[in-house]
């Protein structure tokens, strides 16, 4: 008798003992759990981006966020070494052509820098429109010609430059002092949709 009520005192002390565990477990995990909850980041790691997100697909704003990565990794405030200025690289005459003239607020401005490459974009495919017409889907030197390599070719080289390039069938070659050249941006910024561009042989800013 002695002996079974030990061996049951025994059995309830395991019980109590494993269920005492149990509560200590579920209360550390839940102690876990809220504090993950309840965590906040801190002013720096809210800052800082946890993905790098890059500007993809084939829309209007994926085709000038890749020519500007080209041009100047797309900077704002980029001057290179023979003075092209901003994050498309403007040359001064090219900027007097839209009336601006102070080049430290160009380089101060964002949207007067978008504005001026739209602007751009528009001219170029206003004096490019007839060979854009003929061009577009034909091949020159193994690169089918379309619309938006015309455009990004035009950025580089001037669009009078593109267009004997494509009339000549592409012997008319270009490169400027980086050693780009017209066919290599033809063939880089292709198959952009740049419908969004509206011929305009004067655009105003």
């Amino acid at each position: 008798m002695r002996k079974t009520i030990i061996f049951l005192s025994l059995i309830i002390l395991v019980i109590f003992i494993s269920g005492f565990s149990e509560i200590k477990l579920i209360t550390n995990n839940t102690t876990n759990l809220t504090a993950s909850l309840s965590y906040v980041p801190t002013e720096t790691e809210s800052i800082e981006p946890i993905f790098q997100i890059p500007f993809v697909g084939n829309s209007f704003n994926g085709f000038r966020e890749a020519l500007a990565f080209k041009e100047s990794q797309g900077k704002y405030n980029a001057v290179n070494t023979l003075g092209y200025l901003g994050k498309y690289q403007f040359g001064r005459s090219t900027l007097e052509r839209f009336n601006i003239y102070n080049t430290k607020t160009f380089l101060e401005s964002p949207e007067l820098q978008e504005d001026a490459f739209i602007a751009l974009c528009s001219v170029n495919k206003w004096i490019l429109r007839k060979d854009i017409k003929r061009k577009v889907g034909k091949k020159i030197n193994g690169t089918e010609i379309t619309e938006s390599g015309i455009l990004a070719a035009a950025h580089l080289a001037g669009a009078g430059n593109v267009k004997k390039y494509l009339r000549s069938n592409g012997s008319s070659q270009f490169k400027d002092a980086y050693g780009s050249s017209i066919q290599h941006y033809i063939k880089k910024f292709s198959g952009y949709d740049t419908s969004f561009i509206e011929a305009n042989q004067k655009p105003v800013l």
